[in-house]
């Protein structure tokens, strides 16, 4: 794992290093619930898509609230237009005139976005988004993936990614015991994966998410709070 991460880390620095002052380098990584995508710590800007999760005031308001709720998650219940918005303004030369943007994070205690929480100033030349559909071929996300510089998707075995979440959602009180965690990931989180396998579009780079320590995203490693290399490795990407 350390040296897949080692590698990425140099080719996000030599393509810094061959990018003009006035343009960000934007970067996507993606993969299926589970297969944890959220390790990438830069020391630039790091944009979750959980910020873009709709509301549960606007889940409410979908026709069929109840299965919008069961469903969160799913590509349908984010605000892809915003985050495709976002990242258009990212795209803009930057200037003398340039204004700090603003991403939304996320919030899990009350479990909603939180608007204009993330701060992306002028001085930013890199932007690592991370996200289960950042290489989705489906609108609005092709879109998106379209003005990145590059693409790169964490590869995960179902069964251990069913593993994470089943850990991921007792942890977070979503599930109360592992028969209500297992089934959430069933019939909703690995559907997801799933249409995330199924659609995907051709990506510059494939990381292999193993079962190990160093690369798990709960119960070991990050997960647990401890810093390990790779952490470490990817907090010098700039």
């Amino acid at each position: 794992m350390e040296e897949q991460v080692a590698r990425l880390v140099d080719k996000v620095w030599d393509k810094f290093q061959e990018t003009p002052a006035s343009k960000r380098l934007l970067f996507a990584v993606s993969g299926i619930p589970g297969s944890g995508t959220a390790i990438t710590n830069p020391l630039a800007a790091f944009i979750p898509m959980d910020g873009y999760h709709l509301s549960r005031a606007q889940l409410d308001a979908m026709p069929d609230p109840d299965s919008a709720h069961a469903r969160r998650g799913a590509a349908f219940t984010f605000d892809g237009d915003s985050f495709l918005s976002l990242v258009k303004k990212l795209r803009e030369p930057l200037c003398p005139e340039t204004q700090t943007l603003y991403a939304p994070s996320f919030d899990h205690a009350i479990k909603d976005p939180v608007e204009n929480d993330i701060a992306i100033a002028s001085s930013v030349r890199i932007v690592i988004f991370e996200g289960n559909y950042c290489s989705l071929n489906k609108q609005p996300w092709k879109d998106t993936a379209e003005l990145m510089d590059e693409l790169w998707f964490v590869e995960v075995d179902f069964k251990v990614a069913r593993k994470r979440l089943i850990y991921r959602h007792m942890k977070a009180g979503i599930a109360e015991d592992e028969v209500q965690a297992g089934k959430r990931a069933d019939e909703n989180d690995l559907v997801n994966g799933k249409e995330i396998v199924d659609d995907r579009l051709d990506v510059h780079e494939l990381v292999a998410s193993n079962e190990d320590a160093l690369w798990a995203p709960e119960g070991q490693g990050v997960g647990d709070g401890k810093d390990s290399g790779t952490k470490k490795e990817m907090a010098s990407l700039v």
